[in-house]
């Protein structure tokens, strides 16, 4: 058989393998979209609202909770009136985990080094935990800061700091969520706060 007879009868083999394709290709019929443009929904919903007003109440509205918000945090869990006086002491030595080196490998804190912060920084001002919406515990703040000629930083862990800072006229701080009182231990306020050697004493004081 020649060549020419063999390469005909692969091409017959190949094109009897070959699945046959649909003589024709039935296309269903075409249908309109119907859904409305979202985009184009949106802006008429939001041009209509702008026109009629509603708009610019929601806005006012969103920042005036806003604005609440951030005037009044949410009062720190678990901080009672102390009913009576405590003291205690913190120390804040830190034992550090992993070493620690420059970029030139020069090691500045080895593996399970302690560090007290106090040794190179100190509390200057001394702190004053307090609730500002129980009145006997504002005054006492009031007059702990005339003692100290205001030498000392009043923190909240309730109330309005803004109050305050208005009333008082000097920075007055916010506990938020409580993250030193309960690293300190606090448990009750008023307390104060101040720094006795590489320690910090914590006098929690009943009025």
């Amino acid at each position: 058989m020649s060549c020419f007879k063999v390469y005909g009868t692969a091409l017959l083999l190949a094109a009897c393998a070959t699945p046959a394709l649909p003589a024709a290709l039935v296309v269903g019929p075409h249908y309109a979209i119907d859904e409305p443009d979202m985009l184009a929904w949106i802006e008429r919903r939001l041009a209509a609202q702008q026109a009629s007003g509603a708009l610019a109440a929601k806005v006012d509205a969103a920042v005036s909770r806003a604005k609440t918000t951030l005037e009044n945090p949410a009062p720190v869990a678990g901080i009672t009136r102390a009913k009576t006086s405590r003291t205690a002491y913190f120390d804040p030595t830190y034992t550090a985990p992993r070493t620690i080196a420059s970029p030139a490998g020069t090691i500045l804190i080895a593996a399970g080094m302690k560090i007290n912060p106090l040794t190179t920084v100190s509390l200057s001002r001394p702190l004053i935990f307090f609730d500002a919406r129980d009145r006997d515990q504002v005054a006492f703040a009031q007059r702990y800061l005339d003692s100290r000629e205001g030498l000392a930083r009043p923190v909240l862990v309730g109330g309005s700091y803004v109050d305050l800072m208005h009333r008082w006229r000097i920075p007055v701080y916010f506990d938020q969520q409580g993250a030193l009182v309960k690293r300190l231990g606090i448990r009750h306020v008023p307390a104060i706060v101040a720094q006795d050697g590489l320690r910090l004493r914590i006098d929690e004081i009943a009025l």
